[in-house]
């Protein structure tokens, strides 16, 4: 089973550099965004043929939003954490027969960090929220999480250390949700690999010297580990400042 996760930074721009071919070239059994920024009748696609496609849209227009293809047909679908109404359109989550999959957005702790008081509370339902989920069935979790974890995600650690995305209390909170029964399928595969990135400022030559940050993720409930095949970083692909992620597994869950 092929997974993927792109945070595309606005479905209609995207949809404009090649997003419809990288969608049918990748040939993913489920593929989910993020950041989609647009609201419903806004859009119409001319791909996704043989897929359930499911939308979160934000309130606001122009801003975050959440969507999946996926190729089985969920038992279930939740917008928010559980019955919550998440009013940004920032996750989705499809129950299957053997799983679940949450698709997130995280929320940005802003340059000033004058967001990372209601992201850390944000933190703190998500993993409630998880942990409930993970007590049922398995879950696979993906997404832009907004966060760097170690210094290996990202080019330059030191003086971008407390900055938003790679602060001490965004780093603590990815590694108490790993700790908690989750991992992350890139490490668990390429444990040293250095330069792997998922997104890139738009200042110029950033990205051609691959100045980046690893930031969007496949998070895996610990005990799907045998099951992952392959997890990837397609950098190549271009649309968006974010790039697309994949997860491979050897089987459906369940």
């Amino acid at each position: 089973m092929k997974l993927v996760s792109w945070n595309v930074n606005g479905l209609r721009a995207c949809v404009k550099k090649g997003f419809a071919d990288y969608f049918e070239a990748v040939g993913a059994d489920v593929f989910c965004v993020q950041e989609t920024k647009l609201q419903e009748g806004q859009i119409e696609l001319e791909h996704g043929e043989g897929y359930h496609l499911f939308w979160n849209y934000a309130a606001r227009k122009g801003y975050s939003g959440t969507a999946v293809w996926t190729r089985h047909k969920p038992l279930s679908v939740r917008y928010g954490l559980e019955d919550d109404f998440e009013e940004e359109g920032r996750i989705l989550t499809l129950e299957f027969e053997g799983w679940y999959l949450v698709n997130v957005y995280t929320p940005n702790s802003r340059r000033d960090l004058s967001r990372l008081p209601y992201r850390l509370e944000w933190e703190a339902r998500m993993l409630d929220y998880l942990r409930k989920l993970d007590a049922v069935k398995p879950v696979v979790m993906c997404g832009d999480l907004n966060v760097a974890h170690q210094d290996v995600d990202l080019k330059n650690a030191r003086p971008n250390r407390g900055n938003s995305g790679f602060t001490d209390e965004e780093r603590g909170c990815m590694t108490t949700l790993l700790e908690s029964g989750f991992t992350d399928s890139f490490r668990f595969l390429h444990p040293d690999r250095t330069d792997a990135y998922t997104w890139w400022s738009f200042m110029p030559k950033v990205r051609e010297r691959n100045i980046g940050w690893r930031i969007d993720y496949f998070l895996v409930s610990d005990r799907l580990r045998p099951l992952i095949t392959s997890a990837d970083i397609d950098s190549a692909v271009l649309g968006s400042d974010h790039c697309p992620v994949i997860l491979e597994l050897s089987e459906v869950p369940g």
